[in-house]
């Protein structure tokens, strides 16, 4: 995917900005000389024994065909993922990773049940990874929350395993719980008792939906599984009565520009629909997704948005301020992300008007 050109003075602004990603998969942001390093460690093999040309097996070049083709990266990737110490190290690393690029605040998401295969319990796996962000928090002051994911081809059992294990982390770490995984083969309506129970357990949920399915599926995420956000949402706009009842309830829309190109959500950068969202009146947020996959960082996002649609500073600000507001965190702790953010934009000169999520 090539580049745009963007104006090398919007640029360095992107750049110093502090930033919040709210969409960031654990084994999407795992780095190639990392993976390496797991791999020899556990005497795995490896179709590549450098980082530059393990690289091109770990991320996607332009387009997929569809989002489980762009899935199929992760299968390199999860046998290395099985133990506590390989856990807790790529969540210090995406803590690390976001501390380098400006980040203020992230929650990342991954799926237990995927790294159980050589014993680890899904309540296990969760406390290494929140092991390994708060490590990744105490290093480099980044705050980072944990979501953890129920996969759409696992059956009710797992699942249910990992909502219980959540519940035990809630607020110690663990932010919230999501579905992910193959939306075209999984309706969300076969998981309405999974999210049952994360709702008796007061966890709250981001649903994967409106990216490989339509709009049907962001209705079913709010009204059958309990959504409070949804992840990605691009097909909403097929949906126009829909569209109006997500703008009046504000439920957040956790977008990943890149990634939303490479699974073919929408045909190409001409036709996102970001910016018309953003003129609609909803509640949008721009995120990586994953990183190494998609060969990105949140100033990429951001700077994709100027290139390519025209985005001003004080908009990418304003994308930020929505990414505070939709963060599963307290007010005090809002508060603290806002108040850098402002004093940002205030030393760079960047005037924010109205800000419609603003309590």
């Amino acid at each position: 995917m090539t580049h745009p050109h963007v104006d090398p003075a919007v640029l360095e602004i992107i750049k110093a900005l502090p930033k919040v990603d709210l969409h960031l998969h654990l084994d999407g942001c795992i780095l190639p000389s990392t993976l390496l390093e797991l791999a020899r460690e556990q005497q795995q093999p490896l179709p590549a024994d450098e980082p530059q040309t393990l690289l091109p097996y770990m991320q996607v070049e332009g387009q997929c065909d569809n989002l489980k083709q762009y899935l199929e990266r992760f299968d390199l990737v999860l046998p290395m993922l099985q133990t506590g110490e390989a856990l807790e190290r790529t969540a210090y690393e995406a803590v690390q990773q976001s501390a380098a690029d400006n980040g203020m605040y992230i929650e990342v998401r991954f799926a237990p049940q995927l790294h159980t295969a050589r014993g680890l319990t899904a309540a296990a796996a969760i406390g290494h990874v929140i092991e390994g962000l708060q490590r990744g928090e105490r290093q480099y002051g980044v705050r980072a929350q944990v979501i953890a994911i129920c996969m759409r081809h696992h059956n009710e059992a797992l699942n249910r395993e990992v909502i219980e294990a959540a519940a035990q982390y809630l607020g110690r770490g663990l932010a919230a719980v999501d579905l992910a995984g193959d939306e075209a083969g999984f309706p969300p309506e076969l998981f309405r008792s999974v999210f049952a129970l994360a709702a008796q357990h007061g966890l709250p949920a981001t649903i994967h939906a409106g990216e490989a399915g339509g709009p049907a599926n962001i209705r079913e995420a709010i009204h059958g599984l309990g959504a409070v956000r949804i992840g990605h949402g691009v097909r909403l706009r097929e949906d126009p009565a829909l569209l109006a009842e997500v703008r009046s309830l504000q439920v957040p829309l956790e977008m990943c520009p890149v990634s939303n190109i490479q699974t073919r959500a929408v045909t190409d950068w001409s036709d996102y629909p970001i910016r018309d969202y953003l003129e609609q009146g909803l509640f949008v947020t721009v995120n990586t997704d994953n990183p190494t996959v998609s060969g990105t960082t949140m100033t990429r996002e951001y700077s994709e948005l100027a290139a390519r649609f025209g985005f001003r500073p004080a908009e990418i600000a304003t994308l930020i301020l929505n990414s505070i507001e939709a963060a599963w965190l307290d007010a005090p702790a809002k508060d603290a992300l806002r108040q850098r953010l402002l004093s940002s934009c205030a030393s760079q000169g960047i005037q924010l008007h109205g800000h419609a999520h603003d309590e």
